[in-house]
């Protein structure tokens, strides 16, 4: 009949139906599964897990897939359930990002660019002794350095506050606003913030002293206008020649009025004045020398008494109302007799264990002549010259010629180093019992 379709191809085109839609389902699957996987590969460059791909891919082609297919991923769902993003894209770790002490350079701080100081080595002593048969030499202690330093000390000169005992008036009899001030008996007028304000003592100890060995302590009051500094340290250089001499002595040295023509002797006009200073110098020193029970050798320690030019004035109220003039074992006056000789000779008279030295110049050659004249009555004998030994009692009054200067006295007298001659001297007289040279000559450095 015409028009009618004969049945063999109906069943073709139905096969060929069937046939086709099944093709495309396997296409969406494999498409559905390999573009997952292609990005994945892209992504980490290398092949994944095969229980991870299919875990990853469960989601887009459980509605697609056959069922085959997903008894597959629900197989190795388990699997797949602990592996996450982070155990599949773990962060960097520190020690990968930055190296480790080993492999990097090493941590430098600031002090390791400061300037180094060279110190040299000491070897180190075996805590063992080795048999020999050679004689050891005994161990020695290295050599300490001397000490030297300023130390505020509240019974030091100034500041001071109170009367001046020539007037019975206020030392500070002058006042500007809030300044106050004293006018010295030329009329010149200093303040106290700028004169009478340092409370510093020089204080100094020889590399070699020994505070287990009898010894004695250096009491030196500078003239007008002077530092401890500038003037009795570095240009006087009374500390080495402190040194120099080789006694068992230390020095102290008291600021007086700054850098002024003034004599005043502030804190040292006071009754027991010299005995305070003393006393406290004596905790200092202990510090300073490292030694806490040396306290009470200081303070029991005989003391020689040195004045030049204006520190005569200090030098006398200390003698008169110190309060320890027992102590003192001797009197040092370098070109310094400018007045208060009723001191100098009542002290001469009443301690005739000590000695007493005036040295001076054509300045203060009619107060030394008078000071010597006075003795003289009391039957106390007086030499001029410093050629012998001191001995307790000794009495020395030296004239020096001309070419030698009042501002170079310290350091050049009757000779060179006139203060460590006196120790020399004072240290080579067994009776005097006050120090012992020491075991090297120091003149030789």
């Amino acid at each position: 009949m015409v028009g009618a379709v004969p049945k063999p191809r109906a069943d073709i085109r139905a096969d060929r139906t069937t046939s086709g839609a099944r093709g495309r389902a396997l296409r969406t699957a494999l498409i559905s599964v390999l573009v997952p996987l292609s990005l994945t590969l892209v992504q980490c460059g290398k092949a994944p897990n095969p229980a991870a791909l299919a875990a990853n891919s469960q989601a887009n082609v459980q509605g697609n897939v056959p069922a085959n297919v997903q008894v597959v991923a629900k197989t190795n769902q388990q699997v797949a359930s602990s592996d996450t993003f982070e155990d599949r894209f773990p962060a960097p770790q520190f020690r990968e990002r930055f190296p480790s002490a080993s492999e990097g350079f090493l941590q430098r701080q600031m002090s390791d660019f400061s300037p180094k100081r060279a110190v040299q080595q000491q070897p180190e002593q075996a805590p063992y002794k080795v048999a020999s048969l050679a004689p050891q030499a005994p161990y020695q202690r290295p050599p300490r350095e001397d000490l030297t330093t300023l130390v505020s000390m509240k019974s030091s000169a100034f500041p001071y506050f109170g009367n001046n005992p020539a007037s019975d008036a206020p030392f500070l009899n002058i006042s500007k606003g809030d300044r106050r001030g004293h006018r010295s008996y030329s009329g010149r007028v200093f303040w106290q913030d700028e004169t009478y304000n340092d409370n510093r003592v020089l204080m100094h100890v020889p590399e070699h002293f020994d505070v287990r060995k009898p010894g004695v302590i250096v009491v030196f009051f500078h003239g007008n206008g002077a530092t401890l500094e500038r003037d009795v340290r570095d240009r006087q250089l009374v500390p080495q020649q402190v040194t120099d001499s080789g006694a068992n002595a230390i020095l102290l040295a008291p600021q007086m009025a700054v850098d002024a023509a003034d004599s005043s002797a502030g804190k040292f006009w006071q009754a027991g004045g010299l005995k305070r200073f003393l006393e406290e110098s004596a905790n200092h020193l202990a510090r300073l020398t490292g030694d806490p029970n040396s306290a009470r050798a200081f303070a029991n320690m005989p003391i020689v008494i040195v004045g030049y030019s204006g520190g005569f004035l200090p030098t006398a109220w200390s003698l008169e109302v110190g309060g320890i003039s027992d102590r003192v074992r001797g009197v040092v006056l370098l070109d310094a007799v400018y007045g208060e000789m009723d001191k100098f000779a009542s002290w001469i008279e009443s301690h005739r264990s000590g000695f007493f030295v005036s040295s001076y110049t054509r300045y203060t050659a009619r107060r030394d002549r008078e000071l010597m004249s006075t003795l003289r009555q009391k039957g106390i004998a007086v030499s001029e010259d410093m050629d012998g030994p001191l001995r307790p009692g000794s009495v020395v009054f030296v004239e020096t010629g001309d070419g030698i200067t009042h501002r170079d006295y310290v350091t050049r007298a009757w000779t060179r180093d006139p203060l460590k001659d006196v120790l020399v001297k004072m240290s080579a007289t067994p009776a005097l019992a006050l120090t012992r040279v020491a075991s090297t000559n120091p003149s030789s450095r």
